[in-house]
């Protein structure tokens, strides 16, 4: 037992999970805990923002790039909404964030009378975003309701979760028993039933598919075995990408799959919502809830996911596990003879790759990119022209290098999520990838960059507009252009403002050169790409591909 504030108890019990690392913006309601992060900063590194939505997403970042929970303290009411948008992309991608905020005091709880920051109902307001959320009524209490915090993130499928504290109780003090670390649910076990039917259609479909999802990151070795006994390519959309290497026989990327979509007759669904076959390539206008065929094997540790989407075979359990288990039962038939699929799969790869030549110059800076950042290397993309071009037009290599937003879709998202990535990983290059407008977002964190001394190389196309906004109003609104094109800030002056490193290029060559100076740089980097303003090919048609491409 020892005595401590309320604040202090939260600091223990996140030490006691494991925790290495805060990003945070303190205020009154939040002295306490900040107070006591600075007694604890050789255990636990605080990292500082200028805005509150970069703490939830640089806290995004680092659980999505190490599948850690990444932890985040912002003020109640006003600062906990400025989060609000992290917290649904961390739901939305199945990652582990943990919100901790503030309240009013006590007395004041439920009473509106407008005391600072409040909301009328903040938990509720919380528990509406994301997989649980709770409050800490007594100093005593905080380590019990921590570690339930740390166990609902990481059970079943992950999640973001939320803790607030009243402001009198963080402050106040009471002997405080430290509780043992936190522990997920087991694991749920293959059903050997519905493992055995997925066998059974997988041994006799003859040209089988697999697509991975977000839910699939740590299954890697899993997923390969698998497709590999089924000769089966392996795809994804946006959060199973690395999964299975694309420079393998069997690792495809998006537009390769919809290639070879056509003639598949059995699907195996890993840890995905499955978007691409089932909203992407079929419209996002029309509801597919109970695919006919091909027949689909869906593999989840969520079993609401086999009412969203009702698969012929369901198989509740977690994604490792379930592709090991169908291993097993698929090695029990005996091997299907399928002598020209690996050529049909290489024969899509290499047609698509041709393909997505035409999305220039955004596959030629993405090349080069690529030629220089290590496999191991992170790149955070950003919904910009050159970012959608990624989810067709880069190869991934590793699980979790690629960090992406999810079906959010939140503008201004990618910077501040690759600062996280990059203190996750200081050992690690990371790229951000953003463009004139969604950088703007979250420009202040340059700010943050430069005084946490945080190495990112950060790589802005400025096309003097929000891109995609304006072709669409081009074509499809009769050229009514409103909003869309932008008057911007010289960035490599503002760069030297914040003391960041700056460079400018207008080639994919000169982009190349000038990574390659700024990987061995200890601090930040933004480079600028100058493209003309609506000379980008569009990607939407690698990414909405029409029912059969020509």
């Amino acid at each position: 037992m020892r005595r401590m504030t309320g604040g202090a108890a939260i600091v223990e019990a996140l030490a006691a999970n494991g925790v290495d690392t805060v990003f945070g913006l303190p205020g009154a309601q939040m002295y306490p805990l900040f107070d006591a992060l600075k007694q604890r900063e050789a255990a636990i590194r605080t990292v500082g923002a200028r805005h509150e939505q970069a703490c939830g997403y640089m806290a995004f970042g680092y659980a999505r790039s190490t599948g850690r929970p990444g932890v985040y303290a912002v003020v109640p009411g006003p600062g906990v909404l400025n989060t609000t948008a992290a917290l649904c992309t961390a739901y939305g991608t199945g990652s582990p964030v943990l919100c901790l905020t503030g309240q009013v005091p006590t007395a004041f709880l439920g009473k509106g009378r407008g005391h600072l920051h409040e909301l009328p109902d903040q938990l509720g307001t919380l528990r509406s975003l994301v997989k649980w959320a709770e409050r800490i009524e007594r100093v005593e209490d905080a380590p019990a309701v921590i570690d339930e915090a740390f166990r609902r993130m990481l059970s079943g499928r992950p999640g973001p979760v939320a803790v607030e504290m009243a402001w009198d109780v963080m402050a106040g003090a009471a002997e405080v028993a430290p509780l043992p670390a936190s522990r997920p649910d087991r694991r749920p076990v293959p059903c050997g039933e519905a493992v055995a039917r997925a066998a059974r259609l997988l041994a006799a479909a003859e040209r089988p598919m697999i697509l991975v999802g977000s839910g699939a990151q740590h299954a890697g070795a899993a997923v390969l075995a698998l497709a590999e006994a089924l000769d089966a390519p392996v795809g994804a959309f946006r959060g199973g990408r690395g999964v299975v290497d694309e420079d393998h026989p069997l690792g495809v990327s998006s537009y390769a799959a919809r290639l070879l979509w056509d003639d598949t007759d059995a699907l195996v669904g890993i840890g995905s919502r499955l978007e691409m076959p089932y909203m992407r390539w079929a419209g996002m206008m029309r509801l597919i809830d109970r695919p006919e065929t091909p027949p689909l094997v869906r593999l989840d540790i969520d079993p609401v996911e086999f009412e969203r989407l009702v698969p012929e075979v369901g198989i509740l359990a977690d994604s490792e596990d379930g592709a090991r288990a169908l291993l097993a039962a698929v090695r029990a038939f005996p091997r299907r003879d399928r002598p020209d699929r690996r050529a049909a799969i290489a024969a899509a790869k290499a047609r698509a790759r041709s393909a997505v030549e035409a999305v220039q110059p955004q596959v030629a800076y993405l090349d080069a990119i690529r030629a220089v950042l290590p496999r191991d290397g992170f790149l955070v993309p950003e919904l910009s022209q050159l970012g959608f071009a990624t989810y067709f037009g880069w190869p991934v290599h590793e699980p979790r290098t690629y960090v992406s937003e999810g079906y959010q879709g939140t503008l201004g998202f990618g910077f501040p999520t690759a600062l996280g990535v990059k203190v996750a990983h200081p050992g690690r290059a990371v790229v951000s990838v953003t463009g004139d407008g969604g950088f703007l977002f979250g420009v202040q964190e340059l700010a943050t960059a430069a005084q946490e001394r945080i190495g990112l190389v950060t790589v802005v196309v400025n096309n003097a507009s929000y891109g995609n906004v304006l072709r669409d109003q081009q074509t499809g609104f009769g050229n009514r252009i409103i909003g869309s094109v932008l008057e911007n800030p010289d960035f490599l002056l503002l760069a030297k403002a914040f003391g960041v490193a700056g460079a400018a290029v207008s080639t994919p060559d000169g982009l190349a050169a000038e990574l390659r100076l700024a990987f061995d740089r200890p601090g930040p980097t933004l480079i600028e790409v100058r493209v003309p303003q609506g000379t980008e090919a569009s990607p939407w048609p690698f990414i909405h591909p029409p029912a059969r491409p020509a």
